[in-house]
């Protein structure tokens, strides 16, 4: 099998969003400054990122253990972040070094306009996802958060409602949502707040995905956005597999002479789809 090789390009477009960059960028200069950083929840959901910047001294904490700081600095990460936070803050005198994602902090703001003047608020979001908590937190925790329209079969909806939606959820199904909705004999407020550096890699993976045997999508498992541009890619091509690391790797999984491609999330790291492609040219 002297000529086993493999044709193998990162698309130029995946990668980190802004918003990550400008997270990441933040704490290592801070991590280069003092050592340390604290930081509120997963910097990114990528554990390999998230260990690259644990050893140069970031320290993840929790929602929990938040209050029991004092005199610190704290990063908030591109996901944003409820009231309550910045009130123990606040409290505690954490310096909090806030890397919230410009895209999130004007959906924010447009749900706590929303429910300043009373509408009834829907979200399209994940369950627990740490940007859906600060969302919900504009509104006292009482928006009503759905992932799945089947959820709201069983739910007396107000006849009107304002809908908003997690800035990575998948556009396509927002307007399906919407449609449905109003469909069901509801006036719906729809407010695409969609990230479009989200929803232009939609558009533009089918036409890369497409010019290769075998697409390689590398994420993090947690990764809500991963989870959308995964499908989208499985969609136009079905020679589509996952991975969150290089060491998922198999040579079962080729034949000799394979075109292919290496896409990712907006939280899968440059570097990291580089480690795939340097495997992948050993086979």
């Amino acid at each position: 099998m002297e000529n086993y090789q493999l044709h193998v390009t990162i698309d130029q477009d995946s990668g980190f969003c802004f918003g990550v960059v400008y997270a990441i960028d933040m704490a290592e200069e801070i991590l280069e400054q003092d050592g340390y950083l604290y930081c509120l929840g997963d910097i990114v959901h990528n554990d390999e990122e998230v260990e690259r910047l644990k050893m140069k001294g970031l320290r993840i904490i929790s929602h929990e253990d938040l209050p029991n700081l004092q005199h610190e600095k704290v990063l908030i990460r591109a996901h944003g972040e409820a009231p309550e936070t910045y009130r123990i803050a606040l409290q505690n005198n954490i310096s909090l070094i806030d890397a919230s994602c410009p895209v999130v902090l004007k959906l924010q703001n447009r749900i706590k306009s929303s429910y300043d003047q009373d509408e009834k608020i829907l979200i399209f979001g994940k369950h627990g996802h740490a940007e859906v908590i600060g969302l919900q937190g504009q509104t006292n925790d009482e928006a009503l958060v759905f992932q799945d329209i089947k959820e709201l079969d069983q739910v007396e909806l107000p006849q009107k409602f304002t809908l908003y939606s997690q800035t990575t959820k998948s556009m396509e199904k927002f307007y399906h949502i919407k449609d449905e909705l109003t469909r069901r004999g509801h006036e719906v407020i729809a407010n695409d707040t969609i990230c479009r550096q989200v929803s232009n890699r939609d558009k533009d993976l089918p036409d890369f995905v497409q010019k290769f045997d075998k697409i390689l999508f590398v994420s993090g498992r947690k990764s809500s956005n991963g989870k959308v541009l995964y499908e989208v890619c499985r969609k136009y091509n079905p020679n589509t597999y996952f991975i969150s690391s290089p060491h998922e790797l198999e040579v079962s999984m080729f034949s000799p002479n394979d075109k292919i491609g290496i896409c990712g999330a907006t939280s899968t790291p440059m570097w990291l789809m580089k480690e795939v492609k340097q495997v992948l040219e050993q086979y």
